[in-house]
């Protein structure tokens, strides 16, 4: 989403301060603009990208919104912590919380020697601890701001067994209902959902699938398309501005069958 200022001055989410994990991303990049465009101050997290990340800040700043970019390694419970300090040092709230990072490797799923458990820790600190841990970190200043929002960025392959890996299915499955839960726990003021994608073209995580996986989505989506970042990025948009929805996961894939329920 191209950001312009007509687009910030017509915004329901001005003063209001977003963390986007991954943001050097594909995905997060896409989310990140499009809070950005709506006048969210966004906070933009990366591990190893910061190039990527300090040129999304400075797109961000100069087409008249706020970014900052943070680096963080989410399989730390005290960098988390750190982060959460800084936020409220800084802005003195949080609003939004994108969960949005994630690490997979392609591993075929009858491959089972080759999935280690070094790499199954990795893929499950990544993309499971690390939500909650965020979302446990960032809770008081979430609770603070009636009307908060988290937001966790999941994979259809959470609902159906078929993704880059078990261990990567494995944790979004766990994400899912890590988003259940945590709408029942920050109930009232804080509303839980959940966005699960299949295939997303033109993305560097997509291109980590095994090919006959990721052909296999494209040949399954009933719309004969898979999803693009923009599609996720509206969603979350979405999900932030509404009032009364919370406890669910959107399954954006292009209409694949093995993901509709």
């Amino acid at each position: 989403m191209d950001l312009t200022n007509a687009d910030l001055a017509n915004t329901g989410l001005t003063k209001k301060v977003a963390l986007v994990t991954g943001a050097s991303g594909d995905i997060g990049g896409a989310i990140a603009r499009c809070l950005a465009a709506q006048g969210a101050n966004v906070i933009l997290t990366y591990v190893g990208a910061a190039e990527i990340a300090a040129q999304l800040a400075m797109d961000i700043e100069q087409a008249g919104g706020n970014a900052w970019a943070v680096q963080l390694d989410q399989r730390d419970p005290e960098a988390i912590e750190a982060l959460m300090d800084q936020v409220a040092a800084k802005y003195r709230r949080l609003d939004i919380l994108v969960n949005n990072a994630a690490w997979n490797i392609g591993i075929p799923f009858p491959n089972l020697d080759d999935l280690t458990a070094d790499i199954w820790d990795r893929v499950l600190e990544t993309n499971l601890r690390a939500p909650f841990l965020l979302a446990r970190a960032g809770a008081k200043l979430l609770k603070a701001q009636p009307g908060s929002h988290i937001v966790n960025i999941s994979s259809a392959g959470g609902i159906s067994p078929g993704s880059s890996s078990i261990a990567y299915s494995s944790s979004k499955a766990g994400l899912n209902h890590l988003t259940r839960c945590l709408a029942v726990a920050m109930a009232p003021n804080v509303a839980v959902n959940c966005i699960a994608p299949g295939l997303v073209e033109n993305t560097r995580m997509a291109q980590r699938l095994p090919d006959n996986v990721a052909q296999g989505a494209r040949n399954q989506a009933v719309l004969g398309r898979v999803g693009q970042a923009g599609d996720i990025a509206n969603q979350v948009l979405t999900f932030v501005t509404s009032s009364s929805i919370t406890g669910q996961t959107m399954v954006i894939d292009g209409g694949m069958p093995g993901a509709m329920r």
